[in-house]
């Protein structure tokens, strides 16, 4: 083991950890804008008591995401200087944007919204969360972009003097094919996770508080959430299936790792369980079904797909000799993880509108087991998801122009990457005790008691002008 082995260990566990509170602030702030907009809409208080509950939950959430992502930019400059000084013209413009635009844009107006309650118009507070949902999601696209460029670099050319990258067409960064798709998925994984933490809570109380005041409200709740959970999977299948085919084309051998395809295949046929060597150069056993690689790579069920032996071979007369095979079964059991979970949620979902049917009010002591992993299955999808996306990358930390190996600081020694990672994993899992502890605390706490103070739309109070002008 060396500092470079300890770093990407390093890097990988925080930006893991870190994303497990990003899709829930993003899926949550706007499910909670769109039930605080059916109150506006409706003046039903059933929507007003499940925006301010859900509501302390996104912003508990939110709390820990942010002081988490902190850390994903120091270790640039830590751990990863000679990438750093690789990329930074690229990722300067996209990051500073992120950071100036979107990230201040979501944290302003979410202030409003925390403080607004009963101060601010009914309108001018619904658009706050409105405005901070629509920041979060632009945060993520510009983060996504820079990713995107790692994946697929456009827009750029290499100065022969310094040997950095340098940024030559910013809209082909933000338009980069990869980014284009990458951004639906990813956001399709959020609701994915939010639709799946609403269905969890509202289960845990129907089912131990039977026959209380607030349960038609959970019954609410959990359908929302249910058909939420429904449509992010129909969006994250539609979205990866356009994803894989835009992965086979920019990059031939994520996709043959992915499937445990180690010779090149016309047709191609899709692994269900592939046993290979154990030095991962070829297949022993394989369990596949006909065309369905071919077909979900290049849109035709007799479509050419490249395997991995013929790609390394590719690759070493391209770039010189070395090997430029990720490590098979991370990304071939991950690209699987990632769907198994995620089907397993919406698996679950149909469950709890099955149960819900024609009026009833669910009781299956095994549906409350099952809501209640719920939540961790899109965790676990989008956890494996990103762990596929970056190790079936590898050993490319840009793909085609530099290797994972040449972009680690070179003065930082293996007692100090380790001493660091030590003190962030230990800092992380008290911030994880801390995350569950609160969200369950506050989840067990139920609706609230509300009553509506809040200023109408027309209201010619002195007091609220003020408030309604600095907005």
């Amino acid at each position: 083991m060396d500092a470079l082995d300890v770093a990407r260990w390093q890097f990988g566990v925080t930006t893991v950890y870190h994303f497990l509170f990003v899709p829930l602030t993003i899926g949550l702030s706007v499910l909670v804008a769109i039930l605080q907009t059916m109150w506006h809409r409706t003046g039903d208080q059933r929507y007003l008591k499940l925006t301010k509950f859900y509501g302390k939950l996104f912003l508990i959430n939110f709390a820990m995401g942010i002081v988490t992502g902190i850390v994903q930019e120091f270790q640039f400059g830590m751990n990863w200087s000679d990438y750093s000084r690789f990329v930074g013209d690229i990722f300067g413009a996209p990051l500073a944007i992120e950071a100036l635009v979107a990230f201040f844009l979501e944290s302003t107006f979410l202030g409003l919204w925390i403080f607004g309650w009963d101060r601010l118009p009914k309108r001018i507070h619904l658009a706050t969360i409105w405005a901070a949902a629509i920041g979060s999601t632009f945060s993520a696209y510009f983060i996504l972009a820079a990713n995107s460029w790692m994946q697929n670099p456009v827009g750029y050319r290499i100065n022969p003097d310094t040997g950095r990258a340098e940024l030559t067409d910013f809209l082909a960064v933000l338009t980069n094919k990869v980014a284009l798709v990458t951004f639906p998925h990813t956001i399709a994984g959020c609701f994915l996770v939010a639709g799946s933490l609403i269905v969890a809570v509202a289960l845990w109380h129907l089912i131990r508080h039977r026959d209380h005041v607030d349960t038609p409200t959970y019954r609410f709740a959990a359908r929302f959430g249910a058909w939420v959970t429904l449509a992010a999977t129909a969006g994250v299948l539609v979205t990866g299936d356009i994803q894989g085919k835009i992965m086979t084309d920019v990059q031939p051998m994520k996709m043959a790792a992915a499937e445990g395809l180690y010779t090149t295949e016309s047709p191609a046929a899709f692994s269900v369980l592939t046993i290979g060597s154990l030095d991962g150069s070829r297949e022993i056993y394989a369990l596949k079904i006909p065309y369905l690689l071919s077909f979900l790579g290049t849109g035709d069920p007799n479509g050419t797909v490249q395997g991995i032996n013929d790609l390394q071979a590719q690759y070493t007369a391209q770039y010189g000799p070395g090997s430029y095979t990720p490590i098979i079964p991370v990304t071939y059991w991950s690209f699987r993880m990632m769907i198994g979970f995620g089907l397993a949620a919406a698996a679950i979902a149909l469950w709890v509108l099955w149960a819900h049917r024609k009026g009833r009010t669910p009781t299956s002591t095994w549906l409350l087991r099952a809501g209640l992993v719920m939540p961790l299955l899109p965790l676990a999808a989008n956890s494996f998801g990103w762990i596929f996306t970056e190790m079936g990358r590898q050993p490319w930390i840009v793909f085609g122009e530099m290797l994972t190996r040449d972009g680690v600081s070179r003065s930082v020694s293996l007692t100090e990457v380790l001493t660091s990672f030590t003190a962030f994993t230990i800092v992380y899992a008290t911030l994880a005790v801390i995350e569950v502890r609160l969200l369950i605390r506050y989840a067990r706490n139920g609706l609230p008691d509300v009553t509506d103070n809040t200023p109408s739309d027309d209201d010619t109070d002195d007091a609220d002008r003020p408030l309604a002008f600095a907005y």
